[in-house]
């Protein structure tokens, strides 16, 4: 029998990843998320079974700095997953309030499970390399010299990623994410992508979507400051330009390139990172 949600559950807007089939929230304060079956490759950054996986596991159930919402059961069926989660209460924070929590989790430790994400951007840099690269941006105008090289030496750029401690990340730690609060620490939705990556990846990702310098980031996350900043340039560096670049492809494109000219100067940076430009 088909599964459908129930006719009083109330529909979230959170939870939007490729496996999502809807997330609603229950009249006794549940929240149910469905997954249907995506990718099946358990290290693929979108492996459609992880966030069950996650919730099941109890991995990120009580660690430093970032946990996941407490877990009260996972159903599987023919068609799908079915997660119910406690519900999370949003909370007001501070980007550096977020980013020292990012690093509190980068710093605690972990077994990496035989199904966390593994290279995630170096898999969505080869989606963007089969769609053509970053083409569009030079049909748009809005290429540079940063960019020009950022895309030559791409693969340079992810060496220097691997060469990286590789700490515990959530994946996508955008602040519409990175949502509660368990005393000093953050409850954060969302776990399709969790894994062990570059140490400065999931700082990369908040930088794209605060309005706050990256030298005060970095700062509040603590740690090896200078390879958290490599970590942080070079994932925020490419995943800005490749959003811009899809951006324009789109009837709608949003604020992608604004966001990536915003950021030029981490581009540059980054750039830098991966070689000489010229």
């Amino acid at each position: 029998m088909p599964w459908y949600p129930s006719p009083d559950w109330q529909p979230l807007t959170a939870g939007t990843g490729q496996a999502t089939g809807g997330v609603w929230r229950t009249p006794d304060g549940e929240v149910v998320k469905r997954l249907v079956p995506g990718v099946q490759n358990p290290r693929h950054h979108a492996y459609w079974e992880r966030q069950a996986l996650v919730a099941e596991s109890g991995v990120v159930a009580g660690t430093p700095g970032l946990r996941a919402p407490a877990c009260l059961d996972v159903e599987r069926d023919a068609d799908g997953i079915t997660l119910r989660m406690a519900y999370t209460p949003p909370a007001e924070w501070a980007p550096e309030a977020l980013a020292g929590a990012l690093g509190r989790f980068a710093r605690c430790s972990l077994a990496e499970p035989g199904w966390g994400a593994r290279d995630v951007l170096r898999d969505r840099l080869g989606t963007v390399e089969r769609r053509g690269g970053w083409a569009s941006l030079d049909r748009a105008g809005l290429a540079s010299p940063a960019i020009d090289e950022l895309w030559r030496l791409r693969d340079r750029a992810l060496a220097v990623l691997d060469d990286l401690p590789r700490v515990p990340t959530h994946g996508d730690a955008h602040p519409m994410n990175l949502l509660g609060r368990a005393g000093d620490d953050v409850v954060a939705i969302d776990w399709e992508q969790f894994g062990l990556g570059p140490l400065g990846f999931d700082l990369g990702y908040l930088a794209l979507a605060v309005e706050v310098p990256l030298d005060a980031l970095v700062d509040a996350h603590g740690g090896d400051a200078a390879a958290v900043r490599r970590g942080a340039v070079l994932t925020a560096a490419y995943t800005v330009v490749s959003r811009a670049a899809w951006s324009l492809t789109q009837t709608h494109p949003g604020d992608h390139v604004r966001r990536m000219l915003d950021l030029s100067a981490v581009v540059e940076e980054a750039a830098g990172w991966s070689g000489p430009i010229g």
